[in-house]
């Protein structure tokens, strides 16, 4: 029957729906969970990288042991920044801290000055990156959940349209049969099944109906 066909189709549709609106969510926060890592991986490690040559430069004195072991701390924290370039305007900053670190720890005040300016323009860097990143993430998450709210109303929509035509092609076709069955039962034998716009199978069924009851009457 048509009307079988369709519940079912119906059904699938709508479970196939649910499942693409699972699917979706859960590809969502897949896709955000690395963008947020990558934020953490790749700028929080230049930013650590600049807090450490900052330190470094900062307690440095004229203890030229201690001196030297601060310095060896800032050259392996510039060597980490180094090798962990992830932005274009990343290069300029790291050669000049590579240019003028060794006067900054002999106290030279122009070399030292210059120094901290481009550590500071390298963290500036990565923070406007991380913001970015963020905003990108935070773009990406806003579209996914607008994806989701869509799919959820197209369920929705789905489930509307399956109900109706559920009780328009099924609820209100058994409602029939079973008044008819009922005024029949308590004496009414002249009340048939009868609607309008019927589907051919509804139609089917009450054409049946109709005639099973004419049958039962015309042998009474």
């Amino acid at each position: 029957m048509k009307l079988l066909t369709m519940v079912r189709l119906g059904a699938l549709l709508l479970i196939g729906l649910n499942v693409l609106m699972g699917l979706g969510t859960i590809w969502v926060f897949m896709r955000m969970a690395p963008a947020i890592e990558i934020i953490i991986e790749r700028n929080e490690r230049s930013l650590e990288a600049c807090e450490r040559m900052l330190v470094s430069l900062a307690i440095s004195g004229t203890d030229r042991s201690e001196s030297r072991q601060l310095e060896l701390s800032f050259e392996e924290a510039l060597q980490t920044a180094q090798n962990n370039i992830t932005e274009a305007e990343e290069p300029a900053p790291l050669a000049m801290i590579d240019r003028n670190y060794r006067e900054a720890f002999e106290n030279d005040f122009p070399a030292r000055r210059q120094t901290i300016t481009a550590i500071s323009r390298l963290a500036q860097i990565n923070r406007e990156a991380m913001v970015r990143a963020d905003k990108r993430a935070r773009q990406f998450g806003n579209g996914g959940a607008w994806g989701v709210v869509f799919m959820a109303s197209a369920v929705f929509l789905a489930g509307l349209l399956f109900m109706r035509t559920l009780k328009r092609n099924l609820v209100k076709p058994l409602e029939e049969i079973c008044s008819v069955l009922l005024a029949y039962r308590l004496g009414d034998t002249m009340r048939r099944c009868s609607g309008a716009d019927l589907s051919r199978d509804v139609k089917t069924i009450f054409d049946g109906m109709n005639e099973l009851l004419d049958n039962t009457r015309s042998k009474s």
